[in-house]
C-alpha cells in the first residue's frame, strides 16, 4: 500500500459487477449534466459550526473501508487527512464544510437590485451557533456512550455460557462495533433527506463513480468526497461513531483477556453460569501449563479479536454498499430541529438518573432480614455513571493530539494505553486482599473497570486507523498498541499476581 498511483484508475475484477438496478437508479436520482445544489432556495440552509479540532477525530477521518489496497484510493490515506497548521489557518467554511457547487444567477436587466440582494440573502447558509453545535455533540456522546457501554455488557453476558467456544465475551462487542463503525463510514443515505433539505454536501451518487469511473465526470468525485465529508460534521454521526461504537467496543478489556489467557487465568464457560460467578478462582486452583501453550493462549486472543474486528468493519461497509437502495435517510431538518434537542434532555437525564440510582440502588432493601445482595451497582450502574467521562477523555484526548504524527494517531494511542493501565490497577484492587474490603468499594471498581476504562479505550477506531492508514504505517501502529498493552497488563497485573495472587473480590462471592 505505498503511494497513490497517477492516471486512471482501473475497476478491479472484484467490483466489476455492480447492482445495474441500483445504479441506474440513483442515476436518474442526479443526472450527470445536472448540477449538484441544495434545493428549497426559498429558506436558507442550516449548517453545523463545527470547531476546527473536530477534524482531528479519526471516525471523521476515516478513509471508506473497502477501497481496494492495489489501486488509487480517491479519498485518499488517514496520513494525508491530518490537519496541520497551514490547514488551521484556512477558512472556516473552506475547511468544515466543502463547497456545495451551484449555477449562479444572472439578473436579467429588468429586474431590480432588491430582488437580488434577496436571492443572495436566502441562498447564504445559515449556521446554527457553536455553542449549540458542542452542546449537541456532547450529549450525543454522554447518550450513546451510556448505551454502548450496556450493551457492551450484555454482550458480554449473552456470550459467556457453559460450553461457549469462545472465552472471551468481549470479543463479539469489540466484533458487533467495528461493524457499526464500517457501515456508518461507507453509508451515504442514512444521513440524507426525505424532505427535499438535504444535509450539506450530501446528495446522492451514481455508484459506478465510486469505483474507478469518476474520470468521466471529475465534479462527481468532488461531490463524493464532499458527501462523505459533510455527513461526518452532524453531531448524530459523531455520537454514533465516537460515541456508541467506541463504547461498545473496549482495547482495556482486550488486552486485560490476552494477559489473562498468558497468565492462565482466564476464566473458561464450562463451570459457571452468569457474569457474576465468572470471575478468577483462587490461583491455588489453577491447573499450571507449559509456557508454550500461555503463549499459544495470547496469540489465540489477539488474531481472534483483531482479524474479527477488521473483517467486521469490512462486512459492515459492505453492507452499507449493498444495503443503500433500502437503507432509509435520516432528515437533516428533523436531526437538528427535534432529535438534537431531545437527546439534550436524554442525555443529561439518563446520566443524573444513574447517578441517584447509583446513590439509592432500586435493589436496596434494609428491612429484608436477611438482607437481599446488592448486585444492580456492580453489574451495570457504576459503568454508565463513569462511561461518559471516559467517552469524553477519549473525545478531547483524540482531538488535541491524533494530529501530532500523520502516521501514527497518538490520541487514540494514549486512551488506549492509559485505560488499560487503569484497568490493570483496578483489576489488582480488586483482587487484592488489601485492596477493596467493601462490597460498595469493589462494585465501584467493577464500574470504573467497565464503564470509564472501557468507553475510555476502544477497538472499532483502532482498527479503523489500522485499515485507514498506509500498510507499512498501520503494522507499526498495530504493533506497538498491542506490544505496549500487553506490556503494561505483564507490568501491573502480573506484578501482583506472580507476587502474591489473587483473591475473589468481595462483591463477587
Amino acid at each position: 500500500m505505498g503511494n497513490r498511483e497517477e492516471g486512471k484508475v482501473h475497476r478491479p475484477s472484484s467490483y466489476a459487477k455492480l447492482d445495474d438496478s441500483a445504479d441506474q437508479k440513483a442515476t436518474r436520482r442526479v443526472p450527470k449534466s445536472a448540477p449538484l445544489q441544495p434545493s428549497g432556495h426559498s429558506r436558507p440552509e442550516e449548517r453545523y459550526d463545527l470547531p476546527d479540532e473536530y477534524q482531528n477525530l479519526d471516525e471523521v477521518q476515516e478513509p471508506c473501508a473497502i477501497e481496494p489496497s492495489d489501486v488509487p484510493r480517491p479519498q485518499g490515506y488517514l496520513e494525508d487527512s491530518r490537519s496541520d497548521t497551514a490547514q488551521s489557518d484556512r477558512p472556516r467554511s473552506r475547511q468544515h464544510h466543502a463547497p456545495i457547487p451551484h449555477q449562479e444567477e444572472v439578473p436579467s436587466p429588468s429586474s431590480s437590485n432588491s430582488d437580488t440582494a434577496k436571492r443572495t440573502s436566502t441562498a447564504r447558509p445559515k449556521r446554527v451557533s457553536r455553542l449549540a453545535t458542542e452542546l449537541c455533540t456532547i450529549s450525543y456522546l454522554i447518550f450513546f456512550s451510556i448505551l454502548g457501554t450496556l450493551a457492551r455488557l450484555g454482550l458480554q453476558a449473552l456470550t459467556f455460557y457453559p460450553g461457549a467456544p469462545v472465552a472471551t465475551g468481549v470479543l463479539w462487542a469489540n466484533v458487533a462495533g467495528s461493524f457499526i463503525l464500517g457501515f456508518l463510514a461507507e453509508d451515504r443515505k442514512l444521513f440524507g433527506s426525505k424532505d427535499g433539505a438535504r444535509s450539506p454536501s450530501t446528495a446522492p451518487i451514481p455508484l459506478s463513480q465510486f469505483h474507478g469511473e469518476q474520470e468521466d465526470n471529475p465534479p462527481l468525485e468532488a461531490s463524493k468526497q464532499s458527501q462523505t465529508a459533510g455527513k461526518k460534521t452532524i453531531p448524530l454521526y459523531i455520537g454514533l461513531s465516537t460515541g456508541f461504537c467506541g463504547s461498545l467496543t473496549s482495547f482495556s478489556s482486550f488486552m486485560r483477556d490476552a494477559f489473562l489467557a498468558l497468565a492462565n487465568t482466564l476464566p473458561m464457560p464450562i463451570s459457571h453460569t452468569s457474569i457474576a460467578s465468572s470471575t478468577i478462582s483462587p490461583t491455588s486452583n489453577i491447573v499450571h501449563r507449559n509456557g508454550g501453550y500461555s503463549f499459544m493462549a495470547v496469540l489465540a486472543v489477539i488474531i481472534t479479536t483483531v482479524a474479527l474486528s477488521i473483517s467486521a468493519l469490512i462486512v459492515g461497509a459492505q453492507l452499507a454498499v449493498a444495503a443503500e437502495p433500502y437503507t432509509p435517510s435520516i432528515s437533516y431538518l428533523f436531526a437538528r430541529r427535534t432529535v438534537d434537542r431531545a437527546t439534550v434532555i436524554l442525555a443529561w437525564g439518563s446520566w443524573l438518573g444513574a447517578i441517584l440510582m447509583a446513590i439509592w440502588p432500586p435493589d436496596r432493601n434494609p428491612t429484608q432480614n436477611p438482607p437481599k445482595p446488592e448486585h444492580w451497582r456492580g453489574a451495570a450502574i457504576f459503568a454508565i455513571v463513569f462511561a461518559p467521562l471516559g467517552c469524553l477523555l477519549r473525545f478531547y484526548v483524540s482531538i488535541l493530539l491524533n494530529a501530532k504524527i500523520k502516521s501514527f494517531p497518538l490520541g487514540t494511542f494514549a486512551v488506549n494505553m492509559l485505560g488499560t493501565a487503569l484497568e490493570g490497577m483496578f483489576w489488582d484492587l480488586q483482587h487484592s486482599s488489601s485492596g477493596a474490603s467493601s462490597v460498595v468499594g469493589c462494585q465501584v471498581l467493577q464500574g470504573m473497570m467497565d464503564g470509564f476504562c472501557g468507553a475510555a479505550t476502544t477497538v472499532s477506531t483502532w482498527v479503523g486507523e489500522l485499515n485507514g492508514l498506509r500498510r507499512r504505517h498501520a503494522w507499526v501502529y498495530g504493533g506497538v498498541s498491542v506490544g505496549v498493552g500487553v506490556g503494561i497488563m505483564v507490568g501491573v497485573m502480573g506484578g501482583v499476581l506472580w507476587a502474591k495472587g489473587w483473591d475473589m473480590p468481595v462483591c463477587m462471592r
